[in-house]
């Protein structure tokens, strides 16, 4: 399939895009970017699309988590480590207590690009109100609230490219040196709070893994799955300059593929039916997303679906579903019941966060636990009214103690928000939070097989 030049894409004016201001220092290093090693290849996408197929059809769940926005500064060795940690252990959680197959999708390795609400920010600097653009993430410019780092600098899409290869090579390292063997469940909880609910269910839970692990030892039965762990990528196709880039045709088929992660999706900001994002991820062949807010009317999410995969391909098409708690009940039911009765093949899972988002005394941007739950039992809720599979959680978590949302088993308040607030955008669920959701959900999904 013919992908559209970036001129054509640019002509449908889309949204949410950086404003540069040298055009020749953009097409300059989107020229270097087509020179660049693909990040992924097209077999590992089209094997997530499998995958993705099975949890539409109701047969497994999927798990994608990750940063809210990579930094680059934060791509060490010890924050991918975490990361790539507590989605292990929430992913053990799920299969061995929900017994459900868990698709791990990672919100890595290519995060670095962030929709804002304005294109500018205006703070209080020495007593005088200053106006800059909007931190956009670390691939348009710089945290820092000063006039040269606000500034968009396409070179930053350069060093994307580079920190997502550190980070897939460390994951890839992890991974291949037996990190996420399951006879290591209990190595991944070592520096765990003692004190932590979450983290003695865990524990618990990892005793009774420990001893199925022996017995089948012992019976001479140890399949190759306890002891690797297929693990994939993802990140919002935001900036069309980097995606377009990172756009190849496969040898061997043909077909193009997206090749900076192996899952992409549109954000609920970009989701126009005839705008560019939409175009551009109609042509690859890669498994993507679509977020669905509380204004996706069923019309818009069957428009979507036969723009974006109208072929109709099992796990070719995710729906993220992200209402709100509030909304959840009255806004969902009648988006799935029409999407499922046209017949279209897609997964749905469920963004809780992006929805219960609040600001609070403190200035602080925050999201209570308990309405993540709350919008995480009510999309079950409205699927099993609806007779369809939720077929996952979309979160965004850290491997660290942060202090970004309340709540939870540590009964986090807006006062302590101050102590570990390290989200250069949305706040996440910390370590603790984030296994306690996977209990709840293993809850949710094994009252669900009652």
């Amino acid at each position: 399939m013919e992908i559209p030049d970036l001129a054509a894409l640019h002509a449908l004016s889309p949204a949410q895009q950086p404003t540069y201001p040298d055009r020749a220092a953009v097409d300059a290093t989107v020229d270097r970017l087509r020179t660049l090693r693909p990040l992924v290849l097209g077999h590992e996408c089209d094997d997530l699309t499998d995958k993705l197929a099975a949890v539409s059809r109701g047969e497994a769940f999927l798990l994608q988590g990750g940063d809210c926005a990579e930094t680059f500064a934060g791509v060490t060795a010890d924050n991918t480590r975490n990361k790539l940690r507590v989605l292990l252990q929430m992913a053990v959680v799920l299969t061995y207590a929900a017994s459900v197959p868990v698709v791990k999708l990672g919100r890595l390795a290519g995060q670095y690009a962030k929709p804002r609400s304005s294109d500018l920010e205006t703070r209080l600097v020495d007593g005088e109100k200053v106006t800059l653009p909007a931190y956009r993430g670390d691939a348009v410019n710089g945290f820092d609230f000063t006039r040269d780092a606000r500034v968009p600098d396409p070179a930053r899409l350069l060093e994307v490219h580079r920190t997502s290869a550190a980070t897939l090579s460390m994951i890839r390292a992890f991974i291949a040196g037996g990190y996420a063997d399951l006879r290591k469940v209990h190595t991944w909880n070592t520096d765990f709070v003692s004190d932590s609910v979450a983290g003695q269910r865990y524990d618990a839970l990892a005793f009774e893994i420990d001893r199925a692990m022996a017995f089948m030892q012992a019976i001479g039965a140890d399949p190759d799955e306890f002891h690797h762990v297929d693990f994939h990528t993802s990140h919002e196709a935001l900036l069309l300059e980097y995606e377009h880039a990172m756009t190849r045709h496969d040898s061997g088929s043909g077909a193009a593929y997206d090749l900076s992660a192996h899952f992409v999706w549109i954000g609920e900001r970009t989701r126009q039916l005839d705008g560019a994002h939409v175009e551009l991820l109609s042509r690859i062949r890669n498994p993507i997303g679509v977020k669905l807010g509380p204004t996706t009317s069923a019309d818009d999410a069957i428009a979507l679906a036969s723009r974006l995969n109208p072929d109709n391909i099992p796990g070719r098409l995710t729906f993220i579903t992200r209402f709100g708690a509030g909304r959840i009940r009255d806004g969902l039911p009648e988006v799935v019941e029409k999407v499922t009765a046209a017949g279209l093949q897609v997964a749905w899972v469920c963004d809780p966060m992006h929805g219960n988002t609040f600001e609070a005394s403190s200035g602080y941007k925050t999201r209570r636990f308990e309405d993540v739950i709350e919008e995480v039992q009510g999309f079950f809720d409205v699927h099993h009214q609806v007779g369809t599979w939720p077929g996952g959680v979309h979160v965004e978590l850290t491997g660290d103690d942060v202090t970004e949302c309340v709540g939870g088993g540590e009964d986090l308040l807006e006062a302590d928000l101050g102590d570990r607030y390290e989200s250069v955008c949305d706040p996440r669920l910390n370590r603790v939070q984030s296994l306690e959701l996977a209990f709840l959900v293993a809850e949710m999904l094994r009252a669900r097989s009652v």
